[in-house]
Formats: C-alpha cells, sequence, structure tokens
C-alpha cells in the first residue's frame, strides 16, 4: 500500500494528527496496535480515572450532605456497576474517533508495524497475516508505558499497575501506592473516598516533585484528613504476595518497616514505546533514555520521519501529543508550522485539583528574574463557599520590572479549568494588570484569576493588603 503519510499509533497524538492530515487534504493511513482507539489516554488513563473521580467526588459529598440541609440516607457503593458505567464512556468516545476517522476517509491498520526502510513499514496485522505501507511521510505516535520496579511483577490482580487500579470491580480494603506522584495520588485518592486505608511510598522529599510547593502542601493536608500513611524520603524495597495480600517492606530514613496491605499499585512512571520498531532500520536517532530526538518542526533524525507525544519526550501529557500531532500535520501538508509553545499547562486531578503553567518561582529566579507573586485563596470566593470546596489558592507570577505573567499555580475546585485562562495570557505576552483589568463574571471561580492578579501589585479587593 502506497501513501502520502502514515501515522503509528491512535492515541490522541496519532488519531489528531490523522484527522488533521486528512482535513489538510493529505491522504492518510493509521496504524494501531490494539482493537480499540484512543491510546492508553481514552481506554486506560486520562478519560477512565476522571469517571471514577467525579463518581468519587460525588460520594464524598454525599457523606456531608446534611450540612445543606440534603439527607441521602445510607448510599451505597458498587463499583462493578461504576466500571461498567465508566466503560460506557470509553466505548462511546472511542467509537467517535473511528467515526471521525472513517468520514474523514482516514485508512485504519490495526496491528504491529515496524521499519522496514526510510519510507516503508511492515505491518503484522492483528487479524493474522501481514501488510506492508511505503509513505512520504511517517509519524511515529506510539506513546508510552509503565516502567517496572524489581521485586514488584505486576500481575493487575494483587500488584497493579493504573491500568488495573482502574479495572477493580471492588473496592480494596487497603492500598500501597509506589510512587506519590500524579498517576498515584489520583488513583489513592479516589480510592481513599471510597473506603480504602491508602499507604504512599515517596522516594523524594515530598508529594508530586516538581510541583508548587504550597499546592503540594494543600493536597497533603487532604491526604492527612483522610488518614492516608504518606512515607517520604522512602522506598519500596520488596514484598511478599500470601493468600491475606501483600507485605511490603518500606526503606525509610528512620529504617525498615513492613506494611500489610490488600493491593499494590506500582505507579513510579512511564518509559517511551521506542524498542522495536526498527527504528535505526529507518534512520531515527533515539536519546539515552528511549526517547525520539526531534527538531522545532517534530522531525526526527530521517526527514521523512516525525515523533510526537510521549515518544518524543517530556513533558508526558495528552494534550502536548495532540498539539505536536497538529504541527506535524501541518508540516507535512507544506506549511512552515513550528513547535513554539510558549505555556504547556498541566492538570493534577487530585482532591483538590492541581494545574500550572509558565515558570515556577524557583525557575524564574534561575534565570535572574525578579518576580513578583500574586495570591488569593479559595476561602474568599464566594463561589467556592457556595459549592462547599474552599481549600486552595491561585498564585500568579509577574516580572517585577514588565509586569509580563510568568506563570500560574492554582489549587483548589476546577484548576484544570482556571488555567486555560493563564495559558493563553502568557502565550499571548499579556500582564498581570491585564487580567485584573478583565470583567469576570460574578459569581463564578474564574474571580480569583482577576483577584490574584490585583494582588500581585497589592490591590486585591476582597483579602486585606496592608500598606508597605
Amino acid at each position: 500500500m502506497k501513501t502520502k503519510a502514515c501515522v503509528i499509533g491512535a492515541g490522541p497524538g496519532g488519531y489528531v494528527c490523522a484527522i488533521r492530515l486528512a482535513q489538510l487534504g493529505v491522504e492518510t493511513v493509521l496504524v494501531e496496535k490494539n482493537d480499540r482507539l484512543g491510546g492508553v489516554c481514552l481506554n486506560w488513563g486520562c478519560i477512565p480515572s476522571k469517571a471514577y473521580i467525579a463518581a468519587a467526588k460525588l460520594w464524598d459529598q454525599l457523606g456531608s450532605a446534611d450540612e445543606i440541609g440534603i439527607s441521602v440516607g445510607s448510599p451505597s457503593l458498587d463499583l462493578a456497576k461504576m466500571k461498567s458505567w465508566k466503560d460506557g464512556i470509553v466505548k462511546r468516545l472511542t467509537g467517535g474517533i473511528a467515526e471521525l476517522l472513517k468520514r474523514h476517509k482516514v485508512t485504519v491498520i490495526h496491528g504491529t508495524a515496524t521499519f522496514t526502510g526510510p519510507n516503508s513499514i511492515d505491518v503484522a496485522l492483528a487479524a493474522g497475516g501481514k501488510d506492508d505501507v511505503v509513505a512520504d511521510h511517517f509519524v511515529v505516535a506510539t506513546g508510552s508505558r509503565t516502567i517496572d520496579i524489581p521485586g514488584f511483577d505486576v500481575d493487575e490482580k494483587t500488584i497493579l499497575s493504573s491500568t488495573g487500579a482502574l479495572d477493580l470491580e471492588s473496592v480494596p480494603e487497603s492500598l500501597l501506592v509506589i510512587g506519590g506522584g500524579v498517576i498515584g495520588l489520583e488513583i489513592g485518592q479516589y480510592l481513599m473516598k471510597f473506603g480504602t486505608q491508602l499507604h504512599v511510598v515517596e522516594l523524594m522529599d515530598q508529594l508530586l516533585p516538581g510541583t508548587d510547593k504550597d499546592c503540594v502542601k494543600i493536597v497533603a493536608r487532604k491526604l492527612k484528613k483522610g488518614k492516608a500513611k504518606v512515607h517520604l524520603k522512602s522506598k519500596a524495597a520488596g514484598c511478599k504476595v500470601g493468600a491475606g495480600g501483600v507485605e511490603v517492606t518500606i526503606e525509610t530514613s528512620k529504617g525498615s518497616q513492613t506494611v500489610n496491605v490488600e493491593k499494590v499499585l506500582v505507579a513510579v512512571g512511564r518509559r517511551p514505546n521506542s524498542s522495536n520498531l526498527g527504528l535505526d532500520v529507518a534512520g531515527v536517532a533515539v536519546s539515552d533514555r528511549g526517547f525520539i530526538e526531534v527538531d522545532d518542526h517534530l522531525r526526527t533524525s530521517n526527514p521523512s520521519v516525525f515523533a510526537i507525544g510521549d515518544v518524543a519526550g517530556p513533558p508526558l501529557l495528552a494534550h502536548k501529543g495532540s498539539k505536536e500531532g497538529l504541527v506535524a500535520a501541518a508540516v507535512i501538508a507544506g506549511r512552515s508550522e513550528l513547535y513554539d509553545v510558549k505555556a504547556m499547562p498541566g492538570a493534577i486531578f487530585t482532591s483538590p485539583e492541581i494545574a500550572s503553567v509558565g515558570l515556577s518561582e524557583a525557575q524564574a529566579k534561575a534565570k535572574g528574574l525578579e518576580v513578583k507573586v500574586g495570591t488569593f485563596p479559595m476561602a474568599a470566593s464566594g463561589r467556592a463557599l457556595a459549592g462547599r470546596e474552599t481549600e486552595g489558592l491561585v498564585k500568579l507570577l509577574a516580572d517585577a520590572d514588565t509586569d509580563l505573567l510568568l506563570g500560574a499555580h492554582i489549587c483548589g475546585p476546577q484548576a484544570s479549568e482556571l488555567i486555560a485562562e493563564a495559558a493563553l495570557a502568557i502565550e499571548a505576552g499579556l500582564c498581570a494588570e491585564d487580567l485584573a483589568l478583565t470583567v469576570h463574571t460574578h459569581p463564578t471561580l474564574a474571580e480569583t484569576m482577576m483577584e490574584a492578579a490585583e494582588d500581585v501589585h497589592g490591590l486585591a479587593v476582597h483579602i486585606y493588603n496592608p500598606k508597605p
């Protein structure tokens, strides 16, 4: 089969790239090894976890509904039924992608691709047999997979990866999460709300390493309130699996200890899916960490091959992969587009949510920039009070000389939505004053952004600003 472009991998980077290529008039083939489109994000990651997180939030709110005059009696929890509901969401979304690809006349092949030359691949078809594809351009969008650690062999029954943890049909009595990062805390917290006794083992000296410390402190307090046992500067050294669960040995700064739990979740990060693709045959260079090396156009060392998403390097974010897919498609279609993103936001769907974009205070100082910081607490927001979600804050960083917005860090309700305003402001080169002068609808959580921007200049109305 000959085609203009061939995309390998149908995750949020690959299918977006394929659709955009078709929109730009480029004949496109999409190869996906799994029977379902959408990649890890739609099938075993982003979407399933957010479904469970939304359900856990509702369950948590029901427990205190009597505070606002609503009596719900004794609610019951059926995780198997919830899993079926989650699966329905996934099926609807993946089916929608299949329909979009069909309408855009993208040829979809289910099978495993291997490069046989600079412009050709063999595809071991899922249904049996082989096919070959010759294309002017290839886009590698094969994503990433979970990192395994010695002594914890994932069986998706007792020792879980994120995939197994998002397919549970009953709530475990106890769970130990190895890794206090994004995936571990998102899954751990939703199960904690359902009644699971949570243990978290993190090698670094804080949860969510690399995240704004003020935001992390708020999530840490929430974990403590939920009676989670958090072990920082600690290592899960090994385990013994028995009929009654798992005995985990933890090495801490105070010595070794053991914890008995029903299940263990391994969530120490992800590695790129760059092996067994025949990249060397295609003349595509790979870094020591396994990421495919790309330029500002997403081209690899082979100018006919592009790479996008997780396999092309951090940050490992679905929307980063989608954006790169759009850029690669534009370049293939003959446009001189660059991957030049000033503001790549990220969101962590913990309780409460955390979202960030731009520089941290430490990064700004490392660049020699003097910053002004404006903050506003969610507890001072009427909308947050009415919604009974008052934990958190908005923190904005502005250049002390130019007032340009440098970064934003939000912890609280709808942080993942609020961050878009800051991302737009940084991308557009706006100042903190621009956000402060923009009229925000009342009463909304978005007003916290305006007030934090005003606080950069000591002029926030709804918190006390003492004169210097």
